[in-house]
């Protein structure tokens, strides 16, 4: 008896010790599987849930997405290429670049087993389909696309990417990137905002209550912004949220005007920024 009370304590011990130095595994392994229907067929490949969020296999799913691609691990990182598609995707960064477009993840892409792991989300607007989840019987359901994601050159605007990376650089070049983002989602929520103008030019330069911006009264908005900047504009434009309907922001120990914390909700802190809704 004390033999296997010793057994199951070094058992308990082992898988402890592993979800420390591998959580990423551990979260895979705790998760059920989660079934893939594509075109109303149920395949063989998977997802897993981590965080909430459907992690698939980027190769496995992309053969089945995408007929003819190819898909290779180049410099430490997945690659998709095809006629009409070039992605890559590499463990541990935040995002997914696909056809030079900047497609956010939260929880950064994973290596799980060997495999790269993306959101199917993610994924799927990679290779233009559509993603539908049941949430009664936990299954994922793919609708194909007649073609790959729209490319960078086309989806942005240029004069909105100009001004929206100059602002978040100059605002935030010392955040991490998820600070930057939301700085950018500050901008893009006065947009669309009927309180303010509804252009990102317009917003930033601002007068109705004053100048909005520092940046704009000190003239760092016309400097050219760090290759980050220019990343979170466009993870920005492409939907990426951190500040959720947050319409202000302000570092506490640098700021003289404290009317968004008497007069907003406050929102969250992400690196020196406080956000207000």
């Amino acid at each position: 008896m004390k033999k296997l009370l010793l057994s199951w304590v070094f058992v308990l011990s082992l898988l402890t010790f592993c979800h420390v130095l591998f959580p990423e595994r551990a979260c895979a392994q705790a998760s059920s599987a989660i079934p893939l229907v594509i075109d109303r067929k149920t395949t063989d490949v998977t997802g897993t849930l981590i965080n909430s969020t459907t992690y698939v296999p980027l190769r496995a799913v992309t053969y089945l997405l995408h007929p003819g691609a190819e898909v290779a691990w180049e410099n430490s990182q997945a690659i998709i290429r095809s006629p009409r598609l070039y992605a890559c995707a590499k463990p541990g960064k935040a995002y997914m670049e696909a056809n030079g477009r900047m497609l956010y993840i939260k929880d950064g892409v994973k290596l799980i087993n060997g495999s790269t792991m993306v959101p199917i989300r993610v994924l799927a607007k990679t290779l233009g389909a559509q993603v539908s989840w049941d949430s009664n019987t936990k299954t994922v359901y793919i609708t194909c696309g007649s073609d790959a994601i729209l490319s960078g050159e086309q989806y942005y605007d240029d004069e909105d990417l100009y001004w929206l990376s100059r602002i978040i650089s100059a605002e935030s070049a010392g955040e991490p990137l998820e600070g930057k983002i939301a700085v950018g989602n500050v901008v893009i929520n006065r947009v669309n905002n009927p309180d303010f103008p509804n252009s990102i030019y317009d917003v930033i330069f601002d007068l109705k209550w004053g100048v909005q911006f520092q940046p704009v009264a000190n003239g760092t908005i016309y400097n050219d912004p760090t290759w980050e900047s220019i990343l979170a504009a466009k993870l920005c434009l492409d939907g990426a949220s951190t500040a959720g309907d947050s319409l202000y922001f302000l570092n506490p120990c640098k700021s003289t005007n404290f009317w968004a914390t008497k007069n907003c909700v406050y929102y969250s802190t992400i690196g020196n920024h406080d956000f207000y809704a």
